[in-house]
């Protein structure tokens, strides 16, 4: 199965964005979504997920959660905007990935048998950071991820 995840988009969804996302069976919006639209133009891709993010407000940003508890693919995946507000053990908790957004820098890395991800901003860019985001592939309850730059 194969799930997008994209972060930090402050409004903008480009179409390159889009197009690095066909495909995908879920996506998931680790926050900073920016406006309801960008929202909109994800589902017309695949179901969505998202968290609102520390630049999320107004009325449709309101009903967003500030995290979510995924099992998908027989995996359990936690979702929150900025990694330093994570405030649970995820290897004690059960958590396999571990999904955030909020420094713009895409990041992979495993500790202790859990998977984190931080599929970077697909928004304006920010001073030299790569504007991206990531596909992660869930096969028999072993999770991948790679990391997509966007032009």
């Amino acid at each position: 199965m194969r799930i997008g995840l994209i972060s930090d988009t402050h409004g903008l969804l480009r179409p390159e964005a889009l197009a690095a996302l066909q495909g995908s069976q879920q996506i998931i919006h680790a926050g900073d979504i920016g406006k309801p639209a960008v929202l909109d133009g994800l589902r017309a891709i695949a179901p969505l997920q998202a968290i609102r993010g520390n630049i999320d407000s107004g009325d449709w940003a309101l009903a967003l959660p500030e995290r979510l508890d995924l099992r998908i693919g027989g995996l359990t995946l936690h979702v929150l905007h900025d990694l330093k507000q994570l405030d649970i053990d995820p290897l004690a908790a059960g958590i396999d990935v571990v999904i955030a957004g909020h420094s713009h820098r895409p990041k992979v890395e495993r500790r202790d048998g859990v998977l984190y991800v931080n599929p970077g901003s697909a928004g304006p860019r920010r001073f030299s950071l790569p504007i991206g985001l990531a596909l992660l592939e869930l096969e028999e309850g072993q999770a991948q991820v790679e990391l997509v730059t966007l032009s």
